[in-house]
């Protein structure tokens, strides 16, 4: 799993909770910066390329969209920082005593 930047997790935030695909000018305008469309542009092209987002072809100009949802994504960055772990179930161990009572108690919800 590649990881982000600053200006990708932006970019990739807007994508997330974007209700429809975005133009390059779009992600520019929405992220709020004195950005080059340029600079959006090869943060879109760098992130296509890492595979988290599609780019739509088949008007002008391109429209991206993530391709999944920001938790699914967080699910992959998961595993794989699991996997690397000798002790997974200490990592876990780690993880869970230091989430609050009611992420506790969501968790035991979906343990059930």
């Amino acid at each position: 799993m590649a990881t982000l930047g600053d200006l990708e997790r932006s970019v990739m935030s807007l994508l997330w909770e974007g209700d429809s695909p975005l133009s390059a000018n779009d992600v520019r305008d929405q992220l709020g910066e004195d950005l080059a469309v340029t600079t959006v542009l090869t943060v879109l092209s760098r992130l296509e390329k890492k595979g988290l987002v599609r780019r739509e072809r088949s008007s002008r100009p391109h429209r991206y969209t993530a391709t999944a949802s920001r938790e699914e994504h967080t699910v992959e960055m998961l595993n794989e920082v699991l996997g690397t772990a000798s002790d997974r179930e200490a990592v876990l161990a780690r993880f869970i005593g230091g989430i609050s009572e009611d992420e506790a108690a969501g968790l035991r919800r979906i343990l059930k």
